[in-house]
């Protein structure tokens, strides 16, 4: 096999590793996950977050199709994108709800985290979730538009991670994050120009560099309260992460839907 082939070779494995990573779509790659992989893979991380936003842009234009209001298919938007994901980044979001707000100590914080039960926090994480995410999308309305707009959160959102990854510690030793491994710096900086890109094409220049800096924003403040309340970062601080990442880019989009 010639270098090419094979440098192509690990490019679609990564891919898959990263799909499989984020999703609940199997197509696992066949590259060994014990020996950095995972952690090397995040650069694809936006290219995941890119189908799952086609598939929820997929579900809001049949939607359109068939005449639904905005405000169903925008549900409808949701609710694809939640179920080809698992709901693995609103159980995140719940999860690091729960622990941040409820817990006392360190310990108890991880303790919550950590338990399938959702509590009051999460709850209401998780109806703001929805809530800002559903209203930017039925504000959007045209199915172009929000095609564009929910590539670009979902891919901006996930382009993120490696960078959260580095930069903040895993709070545990065992987890889904910690197995993950920290991944490279080649990794962060292919991700980070991947959802740029997505982002600019998607919204353009002047709503890329404001959705970019609130994402980072936001990113900084989860990073310093997760360190301060649990040492760390966990796989729940990750979907919270990306969360708030989708939600920011979509309010971004949707703004700049109603001053047009």
């Amino acid at each position: 096999m010639t270098p090419r082939a094979e440098r192509l070779k690990d490019i679609v494995a990564d891919i898959r590793m990263a799909v499989s990573f984020v999703t609940i779509v199997p197509v696992a790659s066949q590259k060994p996950a014990d020996d950095g992989a995972i952690a090397r893979a995040t650069w694809a991380l936006p290219v995941a977050g890119l189908l799952v936003g086609l598939a929820g842009a997929l579900a809001y234009t049949i939607a359109s199709r068939f005449g639904l209001t905005p405000s169903l298919a925008a549900l409808l938007a949701l609710a694809a994108t939640a179920l080809v994901t698992g709901a693995l980044h609103e159980d995140g979001l719940a999860d690091t709800a729960d622990g941040l707000g409820g817990g006392r100590t360190r310990e108890r914080k991880l303790e919550i985290m950590r338990d399938s039960r959702i509590g009051t926090y999460g709850t209401c994480a998780l109806i703001l979730s929805f809530g800002l995410r559903w209203s930017a999308l039925a504000t959007i309305a045209d199915p172009w538009a929000v095609m564009l707009a929910l590539c670009a959160a979902h891919a901006a959102a996930r382009a993120g991670v490696p960078a959260f990854m580095s930069l903040v510690p895993p709070a545990r030793t065992d987890g889904l994050s910690a197995g993950a491994g920290s991944p490279p710096g080649r990794s962060v900086a292919i991700a980070c120009v991947i959802g740029t890109l997505v982002v600019a094409l998607a919204l353009g220049p002047a709503k890329t560099f404001v959705g970019l800096i609130l994402v980072s924003l936001g990113g900084l403040l989860l990073a310093r309260l997760a360190v301060r309340q649990i040492g760390g970062q966990t796989g729940d601080i990750l979907g919270a992460f990306e969360q708030a990442g989708e939600i920011l880019i979509l309010l971004v989009a949707a703004s700049y839907q109603m001053v047009r």
